[in-house]
């Protein structure tokens, strides 16, 4: 007969920061021209739902209520869903405040 006991591993997040759900309409583009909305939101990146397609390891620009544009890249893409990672991380009164206007605090 065999033995033994069993501890299961601790699990750690693949997340460097926690994610807020969030409903933020925002602007793709230099221009600002195409639509999508930020549906969660981390420091360091956010997922968009899109009105079109958009193709990982693109660099898009993200028009941010409060502070205007920034820079990420399409990690991953699915139909109209996209996770994208900021190229400079959001500072935490920021990332706070946007959370705050998406709550309609």
């Amino acid at each position: 007969m065999f033995a033994a006991d069993f501890e299961p591993a601790e699990r750690k997040s693949r997340r460097n920061a926690p994610r807020a759900p969030v409903s933020l309409d925002v602007r793709l583009g230099k221009t600002g021209r195409t639509l999508c909305r930020v549906v969660d939101l981390s420091i360091h990146g956010a997922r968009l739902q899109t009105y079109s397609a958009l193709k990982r390891g693109t660099s898009i620009w993200l028009n941010l209520p409060e502070i205007g544009q920034v820079v990420a890249e399409v990690m991953w893409a699915d139909d109209y869903m996209a996770g994208c990672k900021f190229q400079t991380p959001l500072p935490a009164g920021v990332f706070e405040g946007l959370v705050t206007t998406a709550s309609g605090g």
